[in-house]
């Protein structure tokens, strides 16, 4: 038995492999297309099914579809009419590189019976890369003691194209100096090189300047270019040269050790070792001169190294050399005359004592800061000394006995503006030159709680679903107070004030004291509680406190947790018992009626009926909407003398809740016998044309009043009362303009029910979805409500609630 089985499933697979073999052998066709490059979306490829001998009207119901090889989607085909067009943008460089042969294979497979064809589209190319050096600029170096006809190589251009769109010419500006000479390699790429004409000069023209130009062959051309920068190099041929042959300087007595005196500036028309200069005072230069200067051989800079006393010496003959570095250094020579001046030579001392720091910024203006003592020991009117400070400060100097200064406070300061205040008390004399001498101060400024917290917008609208997690976090405010310390640090909490009659807001939420989080204390129920508006409060630990106040609108939105609920069956006839039809009645006659309600609103409250069990309705039907029962056909004996319904009535909530309904239909052969039950629904023919006229009034008030709501909200968000809006109350209009380019406005209604006799003008009202996972703890802040996100509430919305207003 193994053995047989085991021959079973070879033969299987033998036939298997065979039947494939001739699928293959039957689609093995191949079509071969052409496309430009670069061919924009939805070009023509070719009439792909016609090609491949397939019906368009067969291309959907054979299952047709194309397979890329390891590709990008490049080509797409209409199925409408069969034909191959271009998907998305093909580079054939990026594709297939230098390759001579680009092509995209696709396979088209089709069912019933399979086939598979082999479409090969070849890719064409066109002349859209310009050709490229590997660099914008090209340095050369040359020396200027090259002789005429000596050859420098270029590196070439590149061009991603092929064919002759890549075929490359080279041409070089103008230039009296070099000439452009390319040759052809075996390759049959071509070499250029520059060749000198001409003997170069650095000292005459140290850079030359080129531009060479590649251009392909393609049609139009394209072209490249970089810019050859040519630098002559040097040799020594030339002396260094001061700017002037004899230098006249001054400098003053006492003049403090290391200060310039003069800097020499000697220029060597060569480069490199051969342009740079070193500064060496003469061989003959006195040794006092040596003692009171410095010259600083790199720079020439001359500075003071030792005392200068006019008494002393009062001119100094100082002779400098200037030398290059070159292979046979050369040198230049130029003389420094230095007159030492008589100056006032002492600055005026300054001290600081007595500080009063920090300055509270609560302090008046004439506060003592600090005293201020300056004295200089020179005479005459080199000894007189005035203080002074830098202006558009809070504080003035105040002259309190000769050399004394009081620093006062001169108007009021503010921390949270300026934190501290460095001043610069400055003592100068008058004599000439005067001589001044500075101290700086640093006043920090004291904080004092002058700020209270505030939040960074005056309201925070927040969305939570009802039937939260006791717990949840519902939504974090945050205050900043620009103060310090203590009076910087905010703590919250919750302005109490009454819900409804009986329970007070701390029973609904709580907000963390440190952190600003507010938290759900209880589930909130969206029948009994709409909305909640309340105030946060963050205070500040200093003395005294200060508080600042934000105003929290917390929505609550509807889930779909209430079950539609069934008035008692028979109830529209004022007793209980079975609905009596009679035999004679015709197709389309109502013969009942069931009615439900659902405590929810929106989608979660609009109702759907429908029979339990289609099969078991017999010649009855209910409408989905009104659930009015009525018959499909005329009633027969056939019929049975009763018949039993059971109405599944559904919501369009997510998921969706449902009730069931058993109605009883007593059939009867005697007009008279539903004689009441007929007089009840033809005095009720009245009451619908009254009902819908005066719902049709109603609909047109109801839109005025959806105006005038949203015009009072905004209003109340720009100026926010200080009541807490709660209760079930009627439907309620609520708007928000911070969501998005747009608005939201979401209805709602307690109860939505289809009464007797309403026929097909029922009113149902609809609230916009949200999105589950706007937060962990199902609550949506107003700004996270972004544009197209699955949540989205827009000007759409509003439109289509109005829509169902209108004509529902």
């Amino acid at each position: 038995m193994a053995l047989l089985r085991r021959d079973s499933q070879v033969t299987r697979q033998l036939l298997r492999f065979v039947l494939l073999h001739m699928a293959w052998e039957v689609g093995s066709g191949q079509v071969r297309y052409s496309v430009p490059e670069e061919s924009k979306h939805g070009t023509f490829v070719g009439r792909l099914a016609q090609d491949l001998g397939l019906e368009v009207a067969e291309l959907v119901s054979r299952m047709f579809r194309m397979v890329s090889k390891g590709r990008r989607d490049y080509f797409e085909v209409n199925l409408q009419n069969g034909v191959l067009f271009v998907n998305s943008r093909v580079d054939r460089e990026e594709l297939c590189g230098q390759s001579p042969l680009c092509a995209i294979d696709l396979e088209v497979i089709v069912d019933k019976p399979l086939r598979i064809f082999h479409v090969e589209v070849e890719i064409q190319d066109i002349n859209d890369n310009a050709p490229v050096f590997p660099v914008n600029e090209l340095h050369l170096f040359i020396s200027e003691s090259r002789l005429p006809g000596s050859r420098f190589p270029l590196q070439g251009s590149s061009d991603a194209d092929i064919g002759t769109n890549s075929l490359l010419t080279y041409k070089l500006s103008a230039n009296e100096y070099f000439t452009l000479d390319v040759q052809m390699r075996n390759d049959h790429n071509k070499l250029a090189a520059l060749v000198l004409k001409k003997a170069l000069d650095r000292e005459e023209n140290p850079v030359h300047i080129a531009l060479l130009t590649a251009t392909d062959g393609g049609k139009p051309e394209l072209t490249g270019t970089v810019q050859l920068v040519i630098t002559v190099l040097d040799a020594n041929d030339n002396a260094p040269v001061f700017n002037q042959s004899v230098y006249e300087v001054t400098v003053l007595e006492n003049t403090a050790n290391g200060t310039l005196v003069i800097k020499l500036n000697a220029t060597d028309l060569d480069e490199g070792n051969n342009k740079n200069i070193s500064y060496l005072f003469g061989n003959f230069v006195p040794p006092i001169v040596r003692a009171a200067f410095n010259l600083n051989s790199n720079t020439g800079e001359i500075r003071v190294k030792g005392d200068l006393d006019y008494e002393h010496v009062h001119l100094y003959d100082i002779r400098v050399e200037a030398q290059d570095k070159g292979h046979q250094p050369m040198t230049g020579q130029c003389s420094v005359l230095l007159h030492v001046l008589d100056v006032n030579d002492n600055a005026p001392e300054l001290a600081v004592t007595s500080l009063s720091l920090p300055v509270r910024e609560d302090a008046p203006p004439g506060t003592v800061v600090a005293l201020v003592s300056v004295s200089d020991r020179d005479s005459g009117d080199n000894g007189k000394v005035t203080c002074s400070i830098p202006p558009n400060l809070p504080f003035q100097l105040v002259s309190t006995f000769k050399n004394y200064h009081s620093l006062v406070l001169a108007e009021a300061v503010d921390r949270e503006r300026v934190s501290e205040y460095k001043i610069l008390v400055t003592a100068r004399d008058e004599g000439a030159p005067s001589l001044s001498a500075s101290s700086s101060i640093l006043v920090p400024i004291a904080d004092v709680n002058d700020n209270a917290p505030a939040f960074p917008q005056p309201a925070y609208t927040v969305f939570v679903k009802e039937n939260n997690p006791p717990g949840a976090h519902l939504f974090s405010v945050s205050a900043s107070d620009p103060d310090l310390r203590e009076n910087a640090f905010v703590s919250y909490s919750v302005v109490e004030r009454s819900v409804g009659e009986q329970q007070s807001l701390s029973s609904y939420i709580s907000v963390h004291s440190e952190s600003g989080h507010i938290y759900a204390l209880q589930p909130f129920d969206y029948e009994e509680l709409q909305v909640l508006q309340f105030q946060v409060s963050a205070r500040d630990a200093g003395f005294p406190s200060l508080c600042g106040n934000v105003t929290v609108q917390l929505f609550v939105l509807d889930e779909n947790d209430n079950a539609p609920t069934m008035s008692p069956p028979g109830s529209g006839r004022g007793s209980p018992g079975p609905e009596l039809v009679p035999l004679s009645a015709g197709a389309g006659q109502v013969v009942g009626k069931v009615r439900a309600v659902d405590a929810d609103s929106g989608y979660n409250a609009w109702l759907r009926y429908e029979v339990q069990e289609p099969g078991a309705a017999g010649p009855f039907r209910v409408g989905v909407y009104s659930g009015e029962i009525s018959t499909t056909r005329a009633l027969e004996e056939a019929d049975g003398p009763s018949q039993r319904l059971v109405i599944l009535v559904r919501d369009h909530g997510e998921p969706a809740l449902s009730a069931t309904a058993t109605v009883s239909l007593s059939l009867v052969e005697s007009p008279q016998a539903v004689k009441w039950d007929l007089r009840q629904r033809g005095g009720s023919e009245g009451p619908v044309v009254d009902m819908n006229v005066a719902l049709m009034i109603a609909i047109c008030s109801v839109s005025g009043l959806f105006v005038l709501v949203i015009a009072v909200y905004v209003g109340l968000r720009c100026h926010p009362g200080p009541e807490v809006m709660c209760g079930p109350g009627k439907a309620t209009v609520v708007c928000s303009s911070e969501v998005g380019s747009g608005s939201y406005c979401q209805r709602q209604s307690r109860n939505l029910c289809v009464g007797e006799g309403t026929a097909k003008n029922d009113l149902m009202v609809f609230s916009p979805n949200f999105p589950n996972s706007a937060e962990k703890s199902g609550t949506m802040k107003e700004q996270e409500l972004a544009p197209n996100s699955s949540g989205q509430v827009s000007f759409i919305n509003l439109f289509y609630m109005y829509y169902v207003f209108k004509y529902f």
